[in-house]
């Protein structure tokens, strides 16, 4: 098989033939940012076209994936099974067009009983080891295995159990406060369980698991969530997705580590300015699942104020590079940056306004880009809205994923936001978490409230790109789908009852509250006259 068949993420690299279309905007994105000289692990890359009619068959995946891992331990000077020096490598999604969260990943791949002792060996680091092995069992229980993938399902996540149970067991808050003999004890449990409920043993051999991972990502393509998306979003289902191989950075190597989601601009009102949620001691998918709320932004640059510098000029360069507002991943390893993706960042309509507006006064674009950018753009939604004071006592507070007003009856589930929706009244939607799964439910949705995730999940970032109201993190918020009931700020409310969200403050209030309207005519007058001038 020859070389031009894959495409490779080495440092300095040409860029293949091919673009987006054939690898995926993820891998020709990260292409472009490697060949710039930006901090990239290296990667390979399975072309769009597999993910379809033209499957070459497992012998020709073999062989492929084979070759992609001898590019990388040339590479990095580690190699992919080694009980010494173990390269571990994260199986990742990418379409042509962006799918926030609706497509599948899997992390620290190539670990076993030898590897982990391996990674313990290269890193001193044993509590890496063992978590970033329950980490791989639990991912791959959920992608490749298809076992229940949300820990608020009822009945619990079966490897969530065990995790809870470890969690109680120390005394601790959360899976971040194991030691690594607790993450052993959980992860071992787990590939225990995982034979009982898949009836097959776990994988142990690297290139074994590396081609199921291939395999379950590929066939992602064809989820329901990910249908969804598509049907709502007009992507055609022919355009397949491709597989990412890269080399694994760790998150979650101790304090000086950690995931995050940055965008260049605020995406929800496109202010200028970097706009992150930055989990320490973590993976990335800690962040963009939405299962968890972030830390506060502010103590990364308290901490690591020199990562914190590096981001603020990754955002002058990323803007520089693919001239518009930039949406990316990145992860810390012991205080080293390395950036995970780039993609267009989803956007409100206001901020897609302004945005368009400031790019053109900074002298990144022409008006003509700048139009071109607001193709498709509703500017009549553009209008920032609030509620007119006096306002009355908040039941809660949460953090603003998506700005703007909402008002609606409760919903608690997307069946129960699909009906209200169809009966005319977009609703409110409570989740414990922004989930993907809920896309159906996001969708017809006027605004969404979580307690749990953060601002930058995916499932808040398709909320915004869907123009709805989004705020995360509502640590009041208790919801008992049983009884059709949520429990927020000390009171008791049944689904159906009237609540309003303030996705300019934050604030949570009951019942419906007078709107105002404020267009943003300065922008609207100067996109007026740049078409003028093109007429």
């Amino acid at each position: 098989m020859a070389d031009t068949e894959l495409g490779f993420i080495l440092p300095h690299a040409p860029l293949p033939e091919g673009g987006p279309a054939r690898f995926g905007g993820k891998a020709w994105n990260l292409m472009r940012l490697a060949a710039a000289g930006l901090p990239v692990p290296p990667g390979f890359v399975l072309p769009t076209s597999w993910c379809g009619p033209e499957n070459p068959g497992e012998a020709a995946l073999r062989a492929a994936l084979q070759q992609g891992i001898a590019r990388l331990e040339a590479a990095t000077g580690l190699e992919f099974g080694s009980v010494r020096r173990p390269l571990l490598v994260s199986v990742r999604s990418g379409a042509a067009v962006s799918m926030p969260g609706m497509l599948e990943t899997v992390l620290d791949v190539g670990l076993n009983a030898g590897t982990v002792e391996g990674l313990m060996r290269l890193t001193g680091n044993p509590r890496l080891a063992w978590d970033s092995f329950r980490r791989l069992v639990q991912g791959f229980a959920e992608v490749v295995a298809g076992l229940p993938p949300h820990p608020f399902d009822v009945p619990p996540h079966p490897f969530d159990v065990l995790l809870q149970r470890a969690i109680a067991a120390a005394g601790v808050d959360s899976e971040r406060d194991l030691d690594h003999r607790a993450l052993r004890d959980a992860g071992l449990a787990m590939q225990e369980r995982y034979e009982s409920l898949a009836s097959v043993p776990f994988p142990t051999l690297p290139m074994e698991q590396l081609e199921q991972a291939a395999l379950a990502v590929f066939r992602s393509w064809t989820a329901p969530k990910a249908a969804a998306y598509r049907r709502i979003n007009g992507v055609p289902d022919s355009a397949g997705t491709a597989v990412t191989v890269q080399t694994m950075v760790f998150g979650n190597a101790g304090g000086t580590s950690g995931a995050g989601v940055g965008f260049t601009r605020d995406p929800a009102t496109g202010a200028p300015s970097l706009y992150l949620d930055f989990c320490f001691n973590a993976q990335g998918e800690d962040v963009v699942a939405g299962r968890h709320t972030v830390t506060d932004p502010q103590r990364l640059a308290r901490l690591l104020p020199c990562v914190a510098a590096e981001l603020e000029r990754a955002r002058g360069t990323l803007e520089a590079l693919f001239r518009d507002m930039q949406d990316f991943e990145f992860t810390v390893q012991e205080g080293r940056l390395f950036l995970l993706q780039t993609r267009r960042g989803k956007r409100t309509p206001e901020a897609a306004l302004r945005i368009a507006v400031d790019l053109v006064a900074e002298g990144l674009l022409a008006p003509a880009e700048a139009l071109a950018l607001l193709e498709g753009v509703n500017l009549e939604a553009a209008a920032h809205t609030s509620f007119a004071p006096p306002l009355p006592e908040p039941l809660a507070h949460a953090a603003v994923a998506g700005s703007g007003v909402a008002t609606g009856p409760i919903a608690l589930d997307a069946a129960a936001a699909e009906r209200f929706a169809g009966q005319g009244t977009p609703p409110i939607l409570l989740r414990p978490a922004t989930l993907t799964a809920d896309i159906e439910g996001l969708a017809q949705a006027a605004g969404i409230l979580t307690a749990a995730g953060s601002r930058t999940s995916h499932a808040a970032v398709v909320a915004r790109q869907l123009g709805k109201v989004c705020l995360v993190g509502c640590a009041g918020l208790e919801i008992d789908v049983g009884a059709r009931t949520c429990r927020l700020g000390g009171c008791t409310l049944a689904e159906g009852e009237t609540l309003s969200l303030d996705g300019n403050s934050g604030a949570v209030y009951r019942g419906a509250l007078p709107v105002i309207t404020r267009r943003p005519d300065r922008e609207l007058a100067t996109i007026a006259r740049w078409r003028a001038d093109a007429a």
